[in-house]
């Protein structure tokens, strides 16, 4: 296990999966305290990298497009300081960040994981029932409904209708925008057969945000919703599914006994042979990527 501990949070690899937990310091932003501790999968990632600075640092883990409802849901939109996949670093810490990114890198080249778009979510985003009152509204979301319940500082036209509840079968997608200088942020349902082009602040089916403490907030209701909704790489409905290949459907198929994972490891070592050989692969990292698989032998 490769762990490094800051007061801005803990991040823990064990090989598989990579545990980020924020810190309780004061600087760390509510959205994170909020959503609390992730576990994420070493296939959903794409890459890491360390950034270093004169006092601190940041580690960053760039996700595979697609895996993470969260990161879809926001559209990149995210500061640092509200993005869960950012870890501060202080500079008496570099080395520990630099193992810890090397054993990630090692991992993701052993286990050959891609870095291409996925078409299934591999995070499962927020927990639910969720409720976030900020902006002009209140949003609830139990798993099934939405409800959008407003506040005195909502526009008459819009609270006259009263609250609503949307049923996720009617829900098309979701957006969350956050307050940008003097233009208002929102999140936004759009609404199976009710289109509508009305600003947030008139718009019956979203709550505006005005950039206080509590409205990134908001942006957990959205990636909420988003787990929920159909990946959108993931082929219409009505396509036929595909066709597993016969090894994988196979239910007698067993365990590879260990003679077999021995075979895959030598393999391996000769394809990171070929990969040095041709220049792929520079020294350093021929010789990390060699000794990992070594360890498995």
């Amino acid at each position: 296990m490769a762990e490094i501990i800051q007061r801005d949070g803990t991040w823990a690899f064990y090989g598989d999966t990579l545990r980020l937990t924020p810190g309780r310091d004061k600087n760390v932003s509510l959205l994170r305290k909020t959503l609390g501790e992730l576990a994420v999968p070493l296939a959903s990632l794409a890459g890491v990298s360390l950034e270093q600075g004169k006092r601190s640092g940041r580690l960053r883990l760039r996700l595979r497009d697609g895996a993470d409802p969260l990161l879809h849901a926001t559209g990149g939109r995210l500061t640092d300081s509200h993005d869960p996949y950012q870890l501060v670093v202080e500079s008496d810490r570099y080395g520990v960040a630099e193992y810890f990114v090397d054993e990630i890198r090692n991992a993701l080249l052993l286990d050959q994981v891609p870095a291409d778009a996925v078409e299934d979510y591999l995070l499962p985003g927020p927990a639910v029932p969720l409720s976030v009152s900020a902006g002009d509204g209140t949003a609830n979301f139990d798993g099934e409904h939405v409800r959008l319940e407003w506040n005195w500082k909502t526009e008459d036209a819009k609270a006259a209708a009263g609250s609503r509840t949307l049923a996720l079968a009617d829900i098309r997608s979701v957006e969350w925008h956050p307050a940008v200088g003097l233009e208002n942020g929102y999140l936004r349902f759009t609404v199976k057969n009710a289109p509508t082009k009305a600003p947030p602040k008139y718009d019956p089916n979203s709550v505006e945000l005005w950039g206080f403490k509590k409205d990134p907030l908001m942006a957990l209701v959205a990636a909420a919703v988003q787990a929920r909704l159909p990946h959108p790489s993931a082929p219409p409905a009505d396509d036929p599914p595909k066709q597993l290949p016969q090894a994988a459907a196979d239910p007698d198929e067993g365990p590879a006994t260990r003679e077999d994972e021995h075979d895959a490891l030598l393999r391996r070592l000769r394809e990171l042979g070929e990969l040095h050989r041709s220049g792929v692969l520079t020294d350093e990292e021929f010789t990390m990527a060699k000794q990992a698989v070594l360890k498995r032998m």
